[in-house]
């Protein structure tokens, strides 16, 4: 009934790794990794989503401007908004939708 995950912990920054923590049909959660200088290329999302980055420092690009975001921070972006991801160094981060 009740189970501990550790796949955050362990999903280790190697290019870009992609994996799905949670879904439900109400509900997504990917965790993300990106090794230092890698990139998520562009894509959309198909709902609003949540970024929390929880270890490292990204760069955010949507709509022509750059969003730096660091450990602990929060950034909201919408649904179908074209947007692309740089790694800083080492990082981690969930994107809930």
């Amino acid at each position: 009934m009740y189970t501990i995950n550790n796949q955050i912990k362990e999903q280790e920054p190697d290019g870009l790794q992609v994996a799905s923590f949670v879904k439900t049909d109400a509900l997504e959660i990917l965790t993300i990794s990106l090794e230092k200088d890698a990139t998520f290329p562009n894509h959309t999302s198909p709902k609003d989503a949540q970024l929390i980055v929880l270890e490292g420092d990204i760069d955010f690009h949507i709509n022509q401007k750059k969003y730096n975001l660091a450990t602990y921070q929060h950034f909201n972006f919408p649904a179908d908004e074209e947007h692309w991801v740089k790694a800083n160094e080492n990082s981690k981060f969930l994107i809930i939708r």
